[in-house]
Formats: structure tokens, sequence, C-alpha cells
């Protein structure tokens, strides 16, 4: 499944966006939306995903944000593994009673680790309370693309991306080995992470590839 991220700053722009999609990523971090906006797009008979990265606002307004998201009706919220304890136990506490799938997220803007040490955050992700572990890392190599789609050999559900021109391929070919997402932007130019490709490009390369097999 092709995940559109979408970081449209205003509410009328996202409900736009919204209107050709079937699943998107609202990323609170990178938009201008109140708490009375929310229940507006969550409330979209549509797979969304309620995320809020740190850096634009504190953690209490986040939380807050994906809180009334949870309440509005979001598919899944994502929470960062490198959070404070406290901060994504709230999250996930409010998540789960109310049929809100929760997707526990690891990223290392810097580098792809190891693989023994992939496989321990994975399970990290999951003791914290996963249904869903994403884990995006950095790649520099062929070597660290293998590494992180290894981790798709999984009976649990894991996202494995690289993010930069190198990670590339890991976005076209993780849906195609397990994968229950791949992220992807808009469009050229609206990107939210580093390797990401527009939803048409991927969804002609994906298609492409299906029709080959």
């Amino acid at each position: 499944m092709i995940c559109v991220s979408l970081a449209e700053e205003s509410l009328a722009d996202c409900l736009e966006a919204l209107k050709q999609l079937d699943c998107a990523e609202i990323r609170f971090d990178k938009m201008r939306l109140t708490l009375a906006d929310i229940p507006k797009i969550f409330s979209l008979r549509k797979t969304l995903i309620a995320t809020c990265r740190p850096g634009s606002h504190d953690d209490a307004y986040r939380k807050a944000l994906l809180l009334k998201a949870i309440e509005s009706g979001a598919t899944f919220v994502d929470v960062e593994l490198e959070s404070g304890i406290a901060y994504r136990e709230e999250i996930i506490a409010k998540a789960k009673p109310s049929g809100c799938r929760v997707i526990v997220s690891f990223h290392d803007h810097a580098k792809t680790p190891e693989r023994h040490e992939l496989e321990g955050i994975v399970d990290s992700c999951f003791q914290a309370g996963a249904d869903i572990a994403k884990i995006a890392c950095m790649t520099h190599s062929g070597r660290d693309n293998a590494r992180l789609l290894g981790l798709l050999d999984d009976t649990r559900k894991v996202v494995a991306l690289g993010m930069g021109h190198k990670g590339r391929i890991t976005r076209i070919v993780s849906p195609l080995l397990g994968s229950p997402f791949t992220f992807a932007s808009l469009s050229k130019g609206k990107e939210t992470a580093a390797g990401q490709i527009d939803r048409k490009t991927l969804e002609g390369l994906l298609q492409n590839l299906a029709e080959r097999d």
C-alpha cells in the first residue's frame, strides 16, 4: 500500500489533497492546524496515520494533537521509539481501546546500524506496544539497503525504509517483500523525507513490476 505523506500547511489544502487519496500520513509537525481542525480530517473514511515529529511543537502540544486525532478516528498513530516513555505510553494507552493501531517508529538520519542492532530496535518497538514497527535509516550503500530489507523477514509487521537517494530502492521494493506500507510524496517537490518518491512515479514503478511478475 502506498501511503502519501501530507505536509499541506492549511486545513483547506489538506482536505483538497485527501480527495484523491485513500491512504495518507498527516504530518502535524509540518502543518498549521488547530485542535478544532483535526476532526475534519480524521472523520473522513480513509486510512489515515497521525504523525507529529519533534521539532516544530513541544511535547505537550504534540501529544494533544495526536490524542485528538485518535479521538477523531485515526486509523494509525505514529510515536517515536526515541520519545520519552511517559509521552509514548499515554498515547498508546489512548489508542488501543479506541481501535487505533500503533506504529512505533525509529529514525537514524546519519546511518544504517548493523543488523544485530536493527533487530534489537525492531524488538524494542514491539515491546513498547507497536502493532507495526517502522524503521527509517539513512543509507549509503547497497549493503545498508539489504540490511533494512532483511528486516521484512519477520512474522510481525515491519516497515523498513532507506532515507537518501541510495535508499530509494527500498521504497519501491519493500511493499513487494511484505511491508504493509511504503511512503510517497503527494507530488515532486513535496517530499517529507530524503529520498521519498512522488506518488505517481511510485505507482507507475510498482505497476510495471507487477506486470512483469
